[in-house]
């Protein structure tokens, strides 16, 4: 009712407002029949209120060069001839009418150019009604002509210079911003000019200390050759044992014959006159390239920051400025530099540098074949290694959890290697869990939304949820809660079990399919998920409500998400791009891009320094969390396809795993081939 009422007040009021321009209408015509100029002057402007006697009753116009017909009707010389071409008679009575019979309406013409002129004096601006006069042809002396011609001049060189102030105005603002901007752009050049002379400083000051504490350890060694009961004059502390002379060393020495002795002498001298050379390239800040220190691996690494160096100058610069900022802040100059006098920016940029120059490319160390002479499907669509590494499980279409022994994989040369476990499941797999805490424990998740927990050592299942109502993608076990696992489902639903009761303990509905969920590796309360709207959800399990936060910025699904520490979360997206999010501030760090992937599950993994995935070029992709390029790739070439009828461009790498945080990874493709890499220089 309430609605009704309010609908109902509204639209009187919109009726009140509409007859109150046609009352003005109806008034106005009368008004137009004592003034017909005005009605002349608004028929040539368009305009409405004009007598109705003034018009012309063809084209309903202010009449133009009027002409009257034998019956007394006035029409537009142009509409009564043409209406005369196809009719004999008069449009307003219809009389006989021909052309002959057509005169012009003299009178008419006059009164109507007066009344243009009588609207033009009241609506025109003075330059249409000074145009007006002179085309009137109006009379004026010269005298009055040169007067208005004064002021017309005067007020164009009035305008002329308002209008060039403005143009100078607004350049000038331009400048200025301009100006600002480059200055703003400056004083960042000579800040990080800044930083980078600081830090030159600082490594070169550091390399020296290197360098001198080499030619200490040389003069040593010679002052030991020359007469051995030298060494009681070094402080203890310099009795450090080095590369260059074994603390046991000295034994033999004495106990050495002569040709031994003189030899060692010799290799010793050398590596003196070395070290020697090494000083005082440090104090010139040279690098000979004839140095044996200028190895083919040095050469490769300098080539890697050449080919990288924007995105290295990039996060040297995010790094320090980062650094300088918190030292501000902290006012504590002393504590953010670290035993090398580095400051902590650049002690991290170093580190970066040291990780990301160290490899190259990945090398293969075995491979093995997933499929069996029962099963044509060899998809694996998931590897995960076990609590201490020694074990590694693989899952996929062929319904079956196969766990190896890495160790045996590694060092018994063979495709085909016989897995330590077996388990078959009734359904395909999409993923598997090891627990974190019981090396026997597995969880699987499967086309048909079944939630499986395994164990592995009586080959049996130990819990099976069964609340998914579609295709379960994901399932993860906690880190800090070995009872505790998420999975994710096609049903849009996000559901956390425990395993010590077997209904869900928590459940999040959600608008779109779920692909992927991870816990947080510090917290069992938060819980990362991966979304087909584009989205990554972060949610706190104790207020499962909504997330805290929502991460945009890839273009499709999000296939897979996994954490690098506990504030860095890592998405993989079927937008051919690899997202890093910082989940402590909750804003996007970086976008990695090279490989491709449209719209298979491709596999993603992570650890502390490298993010691993897979494409559908049949390639691994290797990326430093700090650069956007790939570190490093390796393509699966097939030796099994001949002559058969399959592309192998049709394959696609299809899972990937890190062995904790060392450079060894495990990679598989579409066609069930498993291969153990490492990340070699």
């Amino acid at each position: 009712m309430g609605d009704s009422s309010v609908a109902g007040a509204l639209v009187p009021s919109v009726l009140k407002q509409e007859p109150a321009p046609s009352g003005d209408a109806s008034t106005a015509a009368p008004a137009a029949v004592e003034e017909p100029g005005a009605r002349a002057a608004a028929g040539a402007d368009g305009e409405t209120t004009a007598d109705r006697d003034l018009l012309c009753p063809i084209c309903m116009a202010v009449i133009k060069d009027a002409f009257l017909t034998a019956c007394g009707h006035s029409f537009c010389y142009m509409c009564i001839v043409t209406h005369l071409s196809h009719k004999s008679d008069c449009p307003c009575c219809g009389n006989y009418l021909t052309k002959a019979q057509l005169y012009p309406n003299f009178l008419l013409d006059k009164v109507l150019k007066k009344m243009s002129a009588r609207q033009i004096a009241k609506t025109a601006s003075p330059i249409d009604q000074f145009r007006y006069a002179l085309e009137q042809g109006n009379d004026m002396a010269v005298k009055e002509l040169d007067s208005l011609m004064t002021l017309i001049a005067e007020k164009k060189r009035h305008m002329e210079q308002q209008e060039s102030e403005t143009n100078m105005q607004i350049l000038l603002v331009f400048l200025h911003c301009l100006r600002k901007q480059k200055l703003e752009e400056l004083n960042e050049i000579q800040t990080d000019l800044q930083y980078i002379k600081e830090d030159i400083s600082a490594v070169e000051r550091h390399r020296l200390e290197l360098y001198r504490t080499k030619e200490r350890y040389s003069m040593k060694l010679r002052m030991l050759l020359d007469d051995p009961a030298a060494s009681k004059m070094w402080p203890s502390p310099m009795d450090k044992p080095s590369g260059l002379f074994p603390p046991d060393s000295r034994v033999p020495l004495s106990s050495s014959t002569p040709g031994v002795l003189q030899n060692k002498k010799l290799d010793l001298k050398g590596q003196i006159r070395h070290h020697g050379f090494q000083r005082r390239d440090a104090l010139t800040c040279s690098e000979p390239s004839s140095s044996p220190i200028q190895s083919g691996n040095v050469i490769a690494r300098k080539r890697r920051v050449q080919a990288q160096f924007n995105e290295l100058q990039e996060y040297y610069l995010q790094r320090r400025r980062t650094g300088a900022q918190s030292r501000r802040l902290e006012e504590r100059d002393i504590v953010i530099m670290n035993k090398e006098g580095y400051h902590a920016g650049l002690e991290d940029f170093q580190s970066v540098l040291t990780t990301f120059t160290q490899y190259s490319r990945l090398r293969v160390i075995a491979e093995l074949r997933h499929g069996d002479l029962f099963h044509s499907a060899n998809i694996v669509s998931s590897i995960e290694f076990d609590r201490d590494d020694e074990l590694f499980a693989t899952a996929g279409v062929s319904k079956r959890i196969k766990v190896f022994e890495f160790s045996t994989v590694v060092n018994e040369p063979s495709d085909m290697h016989c897995p330590v476990v077996e388990m078959a499941t009734r359904s395909k797999l999409s993923c598997l869990s090891w627990n974190k805490y019981s090396k026997n424990v597995i969880a699987s998740s499967d086309y048909e939304g079944i939630v499986t927990v395994w164990d592995v050592q009586t080959r049996q299942s130990v819990m099976e949820y069964e609340e998914h109502e579609k295709r379960a993608w994901s399932v993860d076990f906690s880190r800090t809660e070995p009872s505790m696992l998420v999975s994710g489902s096609d049903d849009c639903k996000v559901k956390v079990w425990c395993t010590k009761q077997e209904a869900s303990a928590i459940n999040i509905d959600m608008k779109a399919n779920i692909c992927s969920v991870k816990y947080n590796p510090g917290s069992s309360h938060y819980v990362a998920v991966g979304s087909a709207d584009h989205h990554i959800h972060y949610f706190d399990l104790r207020n499962p409500s909504a997330p805290v936060h929502v991460f945009g910025g890839h273009k499709k699904a999000v296939s897979y998400v996994k954490f690098l520490s506990n504030n860095e979360l890592a998405s993989a997206s079927t937008d051919s791009t690899l997202r890093l999010w910082d989940v402590k501030e909750n804003c996007p760090v970086r976008t990695f891009r090279g490989h491709k992937n449209e719209k298979n599950f491709v596999g993603l993994s992570v650890n502390n320094e490298y993010i691993a995935c897979g494409s559908e070029t049949n390639e691994v992709f290797v990326y430093h969390k700090a650069i956007s390029k790939p570190a490093a790739n390796h393509r699966f070439v097939s030796s099994d396809i001949d002559d058969t009828d399959d592309d192998p461009g049709s394959y696609f790498i299809s899972a990937v795993c890190w062995k904790s945080d060392s450079p060894t990874m495990l990679a598989a493709n579409s066609q069930g081939t498993i291969k153990v890499l490492v990340l070699a220089p």
